[in-house]
């Protein structure tokens, strides 16, 4: 017997979106990548490229409390790289980064953002830990960079630095939290 439709549509919830689905999600308007080339689609995901905005931690000792109310921007400050410029990223030291396109997720969407294998070969971690983006988000996807290797690597803006994997919910929700507009 053949499954109904709504068993269907369940089997195809969580699944990760290949190429064509991804294609025709964007025809369809339930993701947004602005700007929007389709040659950075890939067999499963879409690269994304590292903007010219970053943001450097500033030197200091000071002891920070992990809570709620910590705030990144309390002890970074923002670096907006002239064209051409790049940034040395030396050995054991992290930044922030953000990507140049602003992805928009219907609320059946969901997605995670991961590094791509030639970098983190040469030691360039794209995002510390936090891979996940929410349903229902529009926003450019801020990057916790972090040098792993011995050597100093320079980031050029531009680069495709990092891949966003969509995933298909099963249900829907939107992501309305502290976040929700990512600047840098």
């Amino acid at each position: 017997p053949r499954p109904s439709t709504a068993m269907a549509e369940a089997r195809r919830a969580g699944c990760v979106l290949s190429r064509d689905e991804i294609i025709k999600e964007v025809a369809e308007g339930s993701i947004k990548i602005e700007p929007y080339d389709e040659s950075a689609i890939g067999c499963a995901s879409v690269d994304l490229s590292l903007s010219n905005e970053f943001r450097f931690y500033k030197p200091g000792l000071a002891v920070l409390d992990v809570n709620e109310d910590v705030d990144f921007m309390e002890v970074t400050e923002k670096v907006v790289l002239k064209e051409g410029e790049s940034w040395l990223l030396l050995p054991g030291t992290a930044c922030l980064g953000i990507t140049t396109e602003k992805i928009t997720l219907a609320p059946h969407l969901c997605g995670l953002l991961e590094g791509r294998s030639r970098f983190a070969r040469i030691g360039l971690f794209v995002h510390i830990t936090a891979g996940f983006m929410n349903p229902g988000i529009s926003n450019r996807q801020v990057l916790e960079i972090y040098n792993a290797s011995n050597h100093p690597l320079r980031l050029w803006p531009g680069t495709k630095l990092c891949q966003f994997i969509f995933l298909r919910m099963s249900g829907e929700a939107s992501y309305s939290g502290r976040f929700v507009n990512n600047q840098l």
